[in-house]
Protein backbone atom coordinates (compact mmCIF):
# COMPACT_ATOMS: atom_id res chain seq x y z
CA UNK A 1 0.00 0.00 0.00
CA UNK A 2 1.99 3.56 -1.03
CA UNK A 3 2.09 6.15 1.68
CA UNK A 4 -1.15 9.06 1.53
CA UNK A 5 0.36 11.78 -0.05
CA UNK A 6 -0.43 15.21 0.53
CA UNK A 7 -1.79 17.66 -2.13
CA UNK A 8 1.46 18.94 -3.50
CA UNK A 9 1.34 22.28 -4.58
CA UNK A 10 2.03 23.50 -7.68
CA UNK A 11 5.67 24.26 -7.83
CA UNK A 12 5.91 20.37 -7.70
CA UNK A 13 4.43 20.18 -11.40
CA UNK A 14 7.34 20.94 -13.38
CA UNK A 15 11.32 19.93 -12.73
CA UNK A 16 12.82 23.22 -11.49
CA UNK A 17 16.37 24.11 -11.35
CA UNK A 18 17.66 26.91 -9.04
CA UNK A 19 19.81 29.17 -10.56
CA UNK A 20 23.17 30.04 -8.62
CA UNK A 21 23.76 33.05 -8.05
CA UNK A 22 20.55 34.91 -8.26
CA UNK A 23 21.03 36.56 -11.83
CA UNK A 24 17.49 37.60 -13.24
CA UNK A 25 16.99 36.35 -16.98
CA UNK A 26 13.41 37.44 -17.61
CA UNK A 27 11.12 40.91 -16.86
CA UNK A 28 9.49 38.87 -14.11
CA UNK A 29 12.70 37.45 -13.00
CA UNK A 30 14.29 40.79 -13.05
CA UNK A 31 11.05 42.90 -10.79
CA UNK A 32 10.87 39.78 -8.22
CA UNK A 33 14.86 40.69 -7.77
CA UNK A 34 14.14 43.92 -7.13
CA UNK A 35 10.94 42.98 -5.17
CA UNK A 36 13.11 41.20 -2.57
CA UNK A 37 15.93 44.07 -2.42
CA UNK A 38 13.22 46.40 -1.33
CA UNK A 39 12.09 43.74 1.18
CA UNK A 40 15.71 43.62 2.16
CA UNK A 41 16.11 47.32 2.92
CA UNK A 42 12.76 47.43 4.46
CA UNK A 43 14.52 44.38 7.31
CA UNK A 44 16.93 46.21 8.33
CA UNK A 45 14.46 49.15 9.67
CA UNK A 46 12.35 46.80 11.33
CA UNK A 47 14.71 46.18 14.20
CA UNK A 48 14.38 49.76 15.15
CA UNK A 49 11.08 50.14 15.85
CA UNK A 50 10.55 50.51 19.43
CA UNK A 51 8.37 47.51 21.33
CA UNK A 52 5.82 49.33 21.44
CA UNK A 53 5.60 50.63 17.82
CA UNK A 54 5.56 46.59 17.21
CA UNK A 55 2.95 45.60 19.65
CA UNK A 56 0.27 48.80 18.28
CA UNK A 57 0.58 46.89 14.56
CA UNK A 58 0.11 43.36 16.63
CA UNK A 59 -2.91 44.22 18.47
CA UNK A 60 -4.45 46.59 15.42
CA UNK A 61 -4.10 43.30 13.21
CA UNK A 62 -6.04 40.99 15.75
CA UNK A 63 -9.17 43.82 16.10
CA UNK A 64 -8.73 44.00 11.99
CA UNK A 65 -8.94 40.11 11.77
CA UNK A 66 -11.71 39.27 13.83
CA UNK A 67 -13.83 42.92 12.64
CA UNK A 68 -12.83 41.37 8.80
CA UNK A 69 -13.96 37.94 9.75
CA UNK A 70 -16.72 37.70 7.08
CA UNK A 71 -14.28 38.94 4.37
CA UNK A 72 -11.63 36.59 5.07
CA UNK A 73 -14.15 33.59 5.03
CA UNK A 74 -15.90 34.48 1.85
CA UNK A 75 -12.28 34.54 0.04
CA UNK A 76 -11.72 30.98 2.22
CA UNK A 77 -14.68 29.34 1.19
CA UNK A 78 -13.81 30.27 -2.32
CA UNK A 79 -10.78 28.27 -2.12
CA UNK A 80 -12.94 25.10 -0.11
CA UNK A 81 -15.31 24.70 -2.86
CA UNK A 82 -11.76 23.78 -5.04
CA UNK A 83 -10.78 20.67 -2.67
CA UNK A 84 -12.24 17.62 -1.35
CA UNK A 85 -13.90 17.84 1.99
CA UNK A 86 -12.67 14.45 2.26
CA UNK A 87 -9.11 15.30 1.33
CA UNK A 88 -6.66 15.37 4.49
CA UNK A 89 -5.41 18.79 3.54
CA UNK A 90 -8.91 20.12 4.06
CA UNK A 91 -9.39 21.18 7.56
CA UNK A 92 -6.16 22.76 7.10
CA UNK A 93 -7.81 25.04 4.96
CA UNK A 94 -10.62 25.29 6.62
CA UNK A 95 -11.15 28.86 8.42
CA UNK A 96 -14.08 29.29 10.45
CA UNK A 97 -15.26 32.33 13.00
CA UNK A 98 -14.10 30.42 15.97
CA UNK A 99 -10.59 29.55 14.52
CA UNK A 100 -10.05 33.53 13.37
CA UNK A 101 -10.57 34.43 17.14
CA UNK A 102 -8.26 31.79 18.14
CA UNK A 103 -5.42 33.28 15.37
CA UNK A 104 -6.14 37.04 16.80
CA UNK A 105 -5.82 35.50 20.27
CA UNK A 106 -2.77 34.07 19.63
CA UNK A 107 -1.64 37.58 17.49
CA UNK A 108 -2.19 39.16 21.28
CA UNK A 109 -0.41 36.61 23.00
CA UNK A 110 2.69 37.33 20.92
CA UNK A 111 2.51 41.04 21.38
CA UNK A 112 2.27 40.62 25.14
CA UNK A 113 5.28 38.75 25.08
CA UNK A 114 8.84 40.52 25.81
CA UNK A 115 11.00 41.00 22.49
CA UNK A 116 13.53 38.27 21.84
CA UNK A 117 15.79 41.07 20.36
CA UNK A 118 19.12 42.48 22.16
CA UNK A 119 18.83 39.56 24.60
CA UNK A 120 22.78 39.13 26.30
CA UNK A 121 22.78 35.57 25.78
CA UNK A 122 26.50 35.27 27.15
CA UNK A 123 29.09 38.41 28.18
CA UNK A 124 32.57 38.24 29.75
CA UNK A 125 35.82 40.07 29.94
CA UNK A 126 38.85 38.78 28.82
CA UNK A 127 42.33 39.10 30.44
CA UNK A 128 43.92 41.77 28.43
CA UNK A 129 40.31 44.14 29.31
CA UNK A 130 38.48 43.61 25.90
CA UNK A 131 34.62 42.98 27.15
CA UNK A 132 32.67 40.18 24.84
CA UNK A 133 28.85 40.40 24.65
CA UNK A 134 27.05 37.70 22.47
CA UNK A 135 23.71 39.58 21.59
CA UNK A 136 20.57 38.24 20.02
CA UNK A 137 19.51 40.00 16.66
CA UNK A 138 16.99 39.07 13.86
CA UNK A 139 17.66 36.92 10.77
CA UNK A 140 16.75 39.69 8.42
CA UNK A 141 14.57 38.24 5.66
CA UNK A 142 12.54 35.08 6.84
CA UNK A 143 10.82 33.16 3.59
CA UNK A 144 8.39 30.40 4.14
CA UNK A 145 6.78 28.41 1.36
CA UNK A 146 3.67 26.58 2.57
CA UNK A 147 0.68 24.41 1.40
CA UNK A 148 -2.95 24.89 2.59
CA UNK A 149 -2.43 26.40 5.26
CA UNK A 150 -4.08 30.30 5.47
CA UNK A 151 -3.47 30.83 9.37
CA UNK A 152 0.94 30.19 8.91
CA UNK A 153 0.12 33.87 6.62
CA UNK A 154 -1.12 35.37 10.22
CA UNK A 155 1.25 33.31 12.03
CA UNK A 156 4.39 34.00 10.06
CA UNK A 157 3.84 37.89 10.08
CA UNK A 158 3.36 38.23 14.25
CA UNK A 159 6.31 36.03 15.23
CA UNK A 160 8.38 37.83 12.46
CA UNK A 161 7.25 41.45 13.00
CA UNK A 162 7.80 40.85 16.98
CA UNK A 163 11.41 39.39 16.11
CA UNK A 164 12.51 42.58 13.89
CA UNK A 165 12.09 40.42 10.63
CA UNK A 166 10.40 41.17 7.34
CA UNK A 167 8.70 37.64 5.58
CA UNK A 168 8.21 36.50 2.62
CA UNK A 169 5.37 34.08 2.21
CA UNK A 170 4.95 31.76 -0.87
CA UNK A 171 1.36 30.11 -0.34
CA UNK A 172 0.00 27.31 -2.27
CA UNK A 173 -2.43 28.07 -4.95
CA UNK A 174 -5.13 25.74 -2.75
CA UNK A 175 -5.00 28.76 -0.48
CA UNK A 176 -4.54 32.28 -2.76
CA UNK A 177 -7.44 33.58 -2.01
CA UNK A 178 -7.81 32.90 1.93
CA UNK A 179 -3.95 34.10 2.14
CA UNK A 180 -4.82 37.35 -0.54
CA UNK A 181 -7.15 38.42 1.63
CA UNK A 182 -5.20 38.04 4.70
CA UNK A 183 -1.77 39.89 3.82
CA UNK A 184 -4.98 42.69 2.69
CA UNK A 185 -5.71 42.64 6.42
CA UNK A 186 -1.48 43.09 7.35
CA UNK A 187 -1.31 45.72 5.27
CA UNK A 188 -3.99 47.97 6.69
CA UNK A 189 -2.33 47.39 10.03
CA UNK A 190 1.16 48.04 8.98
CA UNK A 191 0.03 51.01 7.29
CA UNK A 192 -2.47 52.47 9.68
CA UNK A 193 0.92 52.63 11.84
CA UNK A 194 3.10 54.10 9.63
CA UNK A 195 5.25 51.22 8.70
CA UNK A 196 6.25 49.69 5.07
CA UNK A 197 4.01 46.91 3.69
CA UNK A 198 7.35 45.59 2.42
CA UNK A 199 7.37 43.76 5.68
CA UNK A 200 5.31 41.23 4.50
CA UNK A 201 5.19 40.26 1.04
CA UNK A 202 2.81 37.03 -0.60
CA UNK A 203 4.15 36.08 -3.52
CA UNK A 204 2.36 34.50 -6.35
CA UNK A 205 1.13 30.90 -6.22
CA UNK A 206 3.71 30.04 -9.10
CA UNK A 207 6.60 27.75 -9.19
CA UNK A 208 8.19 29.90 -10.82
CA UNK A 209 8.28 32.66 -7.83
CA UNK A 210 8.96 29.46 -5.33
CA UNK A 211 12.56 28.86 -7.48
CA UNK A 212 12.93 32.91 -7.27
CA UNK A 213 12.21 32.82 -3.65
CA UNK A 214 14.31 29.48 -3.26
CA UNK A 215 17.26 31.00 -5.02
CA UNK A 216 17.55 34.24 -3.49
CA UNK A 217 21.14 34.40 -2.01
CA UNK A 218 21.73 37.41 -0.66
CA UNK A 219 18.43 38.70 -0.53
CA UNK A 220 16.62 35.92 1.86
CA UNK A 221 18.37 34.94 4.95
CA UNK A 222 16.35 31.48 5.44
CA UNK A 223 13.48 29.23 4.13
CA UNK A 224 11.42 27.59 5.73
CA UNK A 225 9.03 25.12 4.08
CA UNK A 226 5.50 24.12 6.08
CA UNK A 227 3.38 21.39 4.40
CA UNK A 228 4.29 17.65 3.09
CA UNK A 229 6.87 15.67 2.87
CA UNK A 230 7.96 15.80 -0.92
CA UNK A 231 7.64 19.68 -0.51
CA UNK A 232 10.04 19.75 2.47
CA UNK A 233 12.44 17.62 0.04
CA UNK A 234 11.17 20.21 -2.61
CA UNK A 235 12.80 22.60 -0.89
CA UNK A 236 15.83 21.10 0.79
CA UNK A 237 16.59 19.19 -2.44
CA UNK A 238 16.48 23.37 -4.29
CA UNK A 239 17.08 25.74 -2.04
CA UNK A 240 20.74 27.98 -2.33
CA UNK A 241 19.67 29.46 0.77
CA UNK A 242 19.79 28.06 4.43
CA UNK A 243 16.69 25.65 4.86
CA UNK A 244 15.09 25.39 8.45
CA UNK A 245 13.12 22.17 8.16
CA UNK A 246 9.69 21.88 9.94
CA UNK A 247 9.28 18.06 9.39
CA UNK A 248 6.72 15.60 8.88
CA UNK A 249 5.25 14.37 12.25
CA UNK A 250 5.58 10.46 12.19
CA UNK A 251 4.12 10.25 15.94
CA UNK A 252 3.86 7.48 18.41
CA UNK A 253 2.28 6.83 22.19
CA UNK A 254 3.74 4.07 23.85
CA UNK A 255 1.63 2.03 26.34
CA UNK A 256 3.79 0.95 29.14
CA UNK A 257 3.16 -1.95 31.08
CA UNK A 258 2.61 0.10 34.24
CA UNK A 259 0.27 2.53 32.62
CA UNK A 260 -2.70 3.91 33.72
CA UNK A 261 -5.34 2.67 31.25
CA UNK A 262 -7.86 5.56 31.67
CA UNK A 263 -5.48 7.66 31.04
CA UNK A 264 -4.07 5.61 27.98
CA UNK A 265 -7.28 5.91 26.85
CA UNK A 266 -7.61 9.70 26.62
CA UNK A 267 -4.40 10.27 25.66
CA UNK A 268 -4.57 7.96 22.59
CA UNK A 269 -7.45 9.41 21.24
CA UNK A 270 -6.80 13.00 21.89
CA UNK A 271 -3.52 12.50 20.57
CA UNK A 272 -4.72 10.64 17.21
CA UNK A 273 -8.67 12.63 16.85
CA UNK A 274 -8.47 15.87 18.09
CA UNK A 275 -7.14 17.24 14.69
CA UNK A 276 -6.10 13.96 12.41
CA UNK A 277 -4.59 16.69 9.39
CA UNK A 278 -2.09 18.15 12.13
CA UNK A 279 1.63 17.08 12.04
CA UNK A 280 1.76 16.07 15.70
CA UNK A 281 -1.69 13.68 15.21
CA UNK A 282 -0.04 9.87 16.26
CA UNK A 283 -0.16 7.74 13.49
CA UNK A 284 1.07 4.85 15.47
CA UNK A 285 0.45 3.17 19.01
CA UNK A 286 2.98 1.23 20.58
CA UNK A 287 1.02 -1.66 23.59
CA UNK A 288 3.51 -3.42 25.69
CA UNK A 289 2.58 -6.98 25.16
CA UNK A 290 1.07 -7.50 28.83
CA UNK A 291 -1.04 -4.80 28.27
CA UNK A 292 -2.95 -6.15 25.17
CA UNK A 293 -5.55 -7.19 27.12
CA UNK A 294 -6.50 -3.16 27.59
CA UNK A 295 -6.36 -2.24 24.23
CA UNK A 296 -10.31 -3.12 23.38
CA UNK A 297 -11.11 -0.20 25.80
CA UNK A 298 -8.14 1.93 24.66
CA UNK A 299 -9.57 1.34 21.46
CA UNK A 300 -12.89 2.82 22.24
CA UNK A 301 -12.99 6.44 21.59
CA UNK A 302 -10.99 5.48 18.16
CA UNK A 303 -13.49 3.29 17.27
CA UNK A 304 -16.16 5.92 18.03
CA UNK A 305 -14.29 8.59 15.74
CA UNK A 306 -14.05 6.18 13.09
CA UNK A 307 -10.40 5.05 13.00
CA UNK A 308 -9.05 2.36 11.02
CA UNK A 309 -6.53 0.32 12.94
CA UNK A 310 -3.84 -1.87 10.96
CA UNK A 311 -2.62 -3.84 13.37
CA UNK A 312 0.12 -6.41 13.80
CA UNK A 313 -1.39 -10.42 15.32
CA UNK A 314 -0.89 -10.02 18.82
CA UNK A 315 -2.93 -6.64 18.78
CA UNK A 316 -5.18 -7.58 16.18
CA UNK A 317 -6.20 -10.98 17.90
CA UNK A 318 -6.94 -8.27 21.12
CA UNK A 319 -8.58 -6.15 18.81
CA UNK A 320 -10.88 -8.94 17.08
CA UNK A 321 -14.55 -9.18 18.00
CA UNK A 322 -13.80 -5.82 20.05
CA UNK A 323 -13.63 -3.62 17.03
CA UNK A 324 -15.88 -2.96 14.37
CA UNK A 325 -14.70 -5.59 11.76
CA UNK A 326 -14.59 -3.20 8.79
CA UNK A 327 -12.37 -0.54 10.80
CA UNK A 328 -9.86 -3.26 11.73
CA UNK A 329 -7.03 -4.38 9.07
CA UNK A 330 -3.98 -6.42 9.62
CA UNK A 331 -0.92 -3.94 9.20
CA UNK A 332 1.51 -4.56 6.27
CA UNK A 333 5.33 -3.39 6.67
CA UNK A 334 4.62 0.44 5.19
CA UNK A 335 1.77 0.95 7.57
CA UNK A 336 5.13 2.04 10.44
CA UNK A 337 6.53 5.25 9.38
CA UNK A 338 3.59 6.07 7.42
CA UNK A 339 1.72 10.09 7.87
CA UNK A 340 -1.77 8.85 7.43
CA UNK A 341 -2.89 12.58 7.91
CA UNK A 342 -6.52 10.65 8.29
CA UNK A 343 -8.79 8.50 10.55
CA UNK A 344 -5.94 5.93 10.43
CA UNK A 345 -3.84 4.53 12.86
CA UNK A 346 -1.12 1.54 13.08
CA UNK A 347 -0.98 -0.82 16.10
CA UNK A 348 2.08 -2.57 17.16
CA UNK A 349 3.27 -5.17 20.02
CA UNK A 350 6.27 -4.40 22.09
CA UNK A 351 7.91 -6.22 24.84
CA UNK A 352 9.66 -3.36 26.44
CA UNK A 353 10.16 0.20 26.84
CA UNK A 354 13.80 -0.03 24.99
CA UNK A 355 11.78 -2.30 22.49
CA UNK A 356 9.12 0.91 21.79
CA UNK A 357 12.42 3.36 21.69
CA UNK A 358 14.25 1.15 19.18
CA UNK A 359 10.68 0.68 16.84
CA UNK A 360 10.24 4.66 17.37
CA UNK A 361 13.94 5.91 16.45
CA UNK A 362 13.75 3.54 13.13
CA UNK A 363 10.35 4.61 11.98
CA UNK A 364 9.51 8.28 13.84
CA UNK A 365 10.08 11.15 11.94
CA UNK A 366 12.02 12.47 15.44
CA UNK A 367 8.76 15.09 15.43
CA UNK A 368 6.61 14.17 18.86
CA UNK A 369 6.80 10.79 20.74
CA UNK A 370 4.50 9.76 24.02
CA UNK A 371 4.83 7.59 26.80
CA UNK A 372 2.34 6.52 29.07
CA UNK A 373 3.50 5.16 32.65
CA UNK A 374 3.95 5.07 35.83
CA UNK A 375 7.22 3.53 36.17
CA UNK A 376 9.99 6.24 37.11
CA UNK A 377 12.61 4.59 35.11
CA UNK A 378 10.74 3.71 31.86
CA UNK A 379 9.61 7.16 31.46
CA UNK A 380 13.34 8.56 32.58
CA UNK A 381 14.77 6.27 29.97
CA UNK A 382 12.71 6.91 27.56
CA UNK A 383 13.17 10.59 27.78
CA UNK A 384 16.29 10.18 27.19
CA UNK A 385 16.45 7.53 24.21
CA UNK A 386 13.84 8.81 22.31
CA UNK A 387 15.22 10.88 19.53
CA UNK A 388 12.38 13.12 18.85
CA UNK A 389 11.78 17.24 19.50
CA UNK A 390 9.26 16.97 21.96
CA UNK A 391 9.09 13.96 24.28
CA UNK A 392 5.84 13.66 26.31
CA UNK A 393 5.23 11.74 29.59
CA UNK A 394 1.82 11.29 30.15
CA UNK A 395 0.31 14.01 28.43
CA UNK A 396 -0.67 13.90 24.65
CA UNK A 397 1.27 15.37 21.86
CA UNK A 398 -1.68 17.39 20.59
CA UNK A 399 0.81 20.07 22.72
CA UNK A 400 3.58 20.44 20.04
CA UNK A 401 1.60 23.35 18.18
CA UNK A 402 -0.59 25.72 18.56
CA UNK A 403 0.71 28.10 21.11
CA UNK A 404 0.12 25.46 23.66
CA UNK A 405 3.97 25.40 25.35
CA UNK A 406 3.88 29.11 26.07
CA UNK A 407 5.52 30.49 22.83
CA UNK A 408 2.67 33.25 21.80
CA UNK A 409 2.43 30.93 18.20
CA UNK A 410 4.74 29.25 16.32
CA UNK A 411 6.18 29.43 12.86
CA UNK A 412 6.56 25.66 12.39
CA UNK A 413 8.24 22.76 14.58
CA UNK A 414 11.51 21.76 13.61
CA UNK A 415 12.58 18.64 13.20
CA UNK A 416 16.40 19.20 12.77
CA UNK A 417 18.73 20.06 14.95
CA UNK A 418 21.16 23.09 14.04
CA UNK A 419 19.96 26.03 15.24
CA UNK A 420 16.52 25.46 16.33
CA UNK A 421 14.59 21.91 17.12
CA UNK A 422 10.60 21.55 18.03
CA UNK A 423 8.03 24.27 18.51
CA UNK A 424 10.04 27.89 16.67
CA UNK A 425 8.92 30.83 18.31
CA UNK A 426 10.37 34.41 18.76
CA UNK A 427 13.53 33.27 20.05
CA UNK A 428 14.19 30.66 17.14
CA UNK A 429 13.56 33.15 14.86
CA UNK A 430 17.01 35.04 15.67
CA UNK A 431 20.38 34.90 15.64
CA UNK A 432 22.92 36.99 17.12
CA UNK A 433 26.02 38.73 17.03
CA UNK A 434 29.47 39.04 19.24
CA UNK A 435 30.10 42.76 20.30
CA UNK A 436 33.66 43.40 21.25
CA UNK A 437 34.55 46.30 23.44
CA UNK A 438 37.67 47.23 24.00
CA UNK A 439 40.25 50.66 24.94
CA UNK A 440 42.89 50.67 22.29
CA UNK A 441 43.87 46.81 22.82
CA UNK A 442 46.16 45.42 19.75
CA UNK A 443 46.98 41.77 18.90
CA UNK A 444 50.49 40.65 19.39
Amino acid sequence: MPQPQALLPELLELPFTPKLPFTPRSNEEKEMKELLQKIRATSRTLSRLTGAEVNAVLLALADEAVRQSDFILAENAKDLSCMDSSHPLYDRLLLSADRIAGIAADIRSVASLPSPLGKILLQTTRPNGMKITKQSVPFGVVGVIYEARPNVTFDVFSLCLKSGNACVLKGGSDAQRSNEAIISVIHAALQKHGVSALAAQLLPASREAAGELLNAAGLVDVVIPRGSASLIRFVRSNARIPVIETGTGVCHVYIDESADAGMAQRIVANAKTRRVSVCNAAECLLINAKRLHDLPAIGQPLAAAGVTLFADEPSFGALQGAYPAALLRHAEPEHYGCEFLDYKMAVKTVCSVEEAVDFINVHGTMHSECIVSENPKSIAFFQQMADAACVYANASTAFTDGAQLGLGAEIGISTQKLHARGPMGLSELCSYKWIVEGNGQVRE
